[in-house]
């Protein structure tokens, strides 16, 4: 059996963007998490995809919604990573954010965003795998992306430069 301590510790040897998923109910209530566990699954259809724990309080209130946007964080944007890793009830007091085309809180200076509708809600394990249908997305020039990795969180040192 994999201890869990450990099966974290080699996992952290990867390291992750780091993204907020938010959403704003019919009501006018808005609802974030972060989340380091983004990614592309597929073109043609373009859907996306990423992983809460199946206790997130958040999750439950988005899931409820129907649709999400997905907040690519920059270097720049530890403090909203932290604000929305906690467990506050409103993660947006006192915070100034503009719209995504889908009515969902858009973070200001995010690297990208995209606007998915809930295709699918998977159970694996302690978390579920959230599976979004893309509305839309667009990127901003410029910038670096957060980093999580064994632990902490980076910048990406030499970003542009090429590799062999």
């Amino acid at each position: 059996m994999i201890d869990p301590k450990h099966f974290r510790d080699v996992m952290s040897s990867y390291p992750t963007g780091v993204c907020v998923v938010t959403a704003t109910a019919d009501t006018g209530e808005r609802w974030g998490l972060a989340v380091g566990s983004f990614t592309a699954i597929s073109l043609d259809p373009p859907l996306v995809g990423f992983l809460p724990d199946k206790r997130s309080r958040s999750w439950e209130q988005i899931a409820g919604v129907g649709r999400f946007c997905v907040n690519v964080l920059g270097s720049e944007q530890l403090d909203e990573c932290r604000r929305f890793a906690s467990r506050h009830d409103d993660k947006f007091d006192g915070m100034a954010h503009g719209h995504s085309p889908g009515g969902h809180p858009l973070l200001d200076d995010a690297l990208a965003w995209i606007d998915c509708d809930v295709a699918d809600v998977v159970e694996l394990g302690d978390h579920l795998l959230v599976v979004g249908a893309v509305r839309a997305m667009e990127r901003r020039d410029g910038g670096a992306p957060l980093i999580f990795y064994r632990g902490g969180y980076h910048t990406l040192a030499g970003l542009g430069e090429e590799t062999a």
